[in-house]
């Protein structure tokens, strides 16, 4: 063999192991970019029914079908036996007009000493047009013989020449608060509808002197939840004069507290100084922070654990195992729903021990599916079914103790309203304000959970004699 054939087959080797190299670097440049692309696609997908992104955020192409938003089987509208609100007539009206008729409907004769022949009831519900009354407080002085005048006290709330009284006060942190009005057009509404004309500044003001008086309340409050059996804790961000802050809730079906921090972490939970001293059940949604506190026991939100497993059936639609983990699940917690119905203690072993075994056989065959890859990052679906295998005693805990809820719904109502006031009004200016909104919502949320009037609530504050709840909630 020729010095040049033995060159060229040297020059052929080398070129097939460059080109080895590229189809290699090629071969890795396409897995990292087809990772990329489905972690594009998973992000595109998201919406509120398979991550915790609000339904607000969802984009036209994330509303259900029609077909879907029915398949409990229920039309929409009124659904049978739901309490009604029509206007019924009143046995007891405040006045009583008398129309009667002149003249016959059919001859024209004169009817003034025609027989009654029975009479037709229409009522007009309606309210008094709203002026402002003027009170005027005169505090009288005496001068004792020993030369000493004495000036009668004022009573509470008449701190100078002129102030709005508790009614309107009451009304202004109504509708800055629990309405979600905002400072500018609240004060146009109370001009508009009771003809007072308070300054903007003054309805600003109005929320810190509130705030002030509901101190104890609040204090009262969160001892109570510290007290419950089971409490519901959650966070969620939220815009102070641009910068972002974190907003925690701990709440009951009676009560609500709150808590604005810049942290989202220990230092906050610790300051709320709710979860320290906790021994009851706390419902969370996995944030690793709560589970410093061992104290309590904890339950995971099944919700948001559905969602991550309706994601990780979107990803891998060819996998069985997220649909039957799903009829699992939900199948435990109609169950737990019967057996409180039915006031039983516990879900019946005939009925809940099939559905745990379904539960885990699904988990065991997810893990099989996506095994660990040693030094890789592992994906969102491992990682879910490891936190599933692995927190087995709080993501089940429902279903064990029927006094633990499915879901993590409650403190998730609790901040919605935060988020209201988000859309409607904008950012808080302070962390003052901030703070004395928060502590008034969280007052007059634990008012409405007991059914009680929030306006005489917020009035009974302004003059001293703020609500408390029961000790028994």
């Amino acid at each position: 063999m020729s010095g040049s054939e033995q060159l060229s087959r040297e020059e052929l080797l080398a070129l097939v192991e460059q080109q080895a190299r590229v189809i290699e670097e090629l071969t890795a440049r396409i897995a990292t970019q087809d990772a990329r692309i489905a972690e594009l696609e998973r992000r595109l997908g998201r919406n509120s029914g398979n991550s915790s992104q609000p339904p607000s955020a969802d984009g036209p192409a994330a509303q259900p079908s029609r077909a879907a938003r029915r398949r409990s089987g229920r039309k929409p509208g009124k659904q049978p036996g739901a309490g009604g609100s029509a206007l019924f007539q009143t046995s007891n009206p405040d006045e009583v007009v008398d129309h009667v008729p002149a003249a016959c409907g059919g001859c024209g004769s004169d009817l003034v000493a025609a027989r009654a022949a029975g009479v037709v009831r229409r009522q007009v519900h309606d309210i008094p047009t709203i002026t402002p009354t003027v009170t005027e407080h005169r505090l009288h002085k005496r001068r004792c013989g020993c030369g000493t005048t004495t000036t009668a006290a004022a009573p509470a709330g008449v701190g100078a020449a002129a102030v709005y009284g508790p009614n309107l006060r009451a009304l202004a942190v109504y509708l800055l608060v629990f309405q979600h009005v905002p400072v500018a057009r609240t004060a146009m509404l109370i001009a508009d509808v009771t003809g007072a004309r308070p300054s903007t500044g003054w309805i600003s003001s109005v929320l810190s002197t509130v705030a002030e008086l509901l101190v104890d309340t609040e204090k009262l409050v969160k001892s109570l939840i510290v007290l419950a059996h089971v409490i519901h804790v959650d966070e969620t961000t939220s815009n102070i004069n641009g910068a972002r802050w974190w907003l925690h809730v701990a709440s009951t079906d009676k009560l609500t507290a709150y808590l604005l921090h810049p942290s989202r972490g220990r230092t906050a939970v610790t300051e709320f100084d709710v979860l320290p001293d906790y021994r009851g059940t706390v419902v969370h949604d996995a944030l690793s922070v709560y589970d410093a506190y061992p104290g309590a026991r904890h339950a995971l939100c099944c919700a948001h654990l559905a969602r991550e497993i309706v994601a990780a059936a979107e990803a891998h639609p060819e996998q069985a195992w997220p649909a039957q983990a799903l009829r699992a699940l939900h199948g435990l917690n109609s169950a737990a729903h019967d057996a409180r119905d039915q006031q039983r203690p516990a879900i019946p072993p005939e009925i809940g021990d099939p559905l745990l075994q379904s539960w885990r056989h699904a988990l065991l065959v997810g893990l099989a599916e996506h095994r660990r890859v040693p030094g890789r990052r592992q994906s969102k679906t491992r990682n879910l079914l490891e936190r599933l295998r692995d927190r087995d005693a709080q993501v089940l805990l429902f279903a064990r103790d029927l006094s633990v809820p499915f879901t993590n719904n409650q403190a998730e109502r609790d901040v919605r309203p935060t988020k209201t006031q988000l859309k409607i009004s904008g950012c808080h200016r302070s962390e003052t304000t901030a703070k004395a909104w928060l502590r008034i919502r969280g007052y007059i949320s634990t008012v409405g959970k007991h059914g009680d009037n929030i306006l005489d609530a917020l009035r009974d504050a302004i003059t001293g004699n703020p609500w408390k709840p029961p000790v028994t909630c």
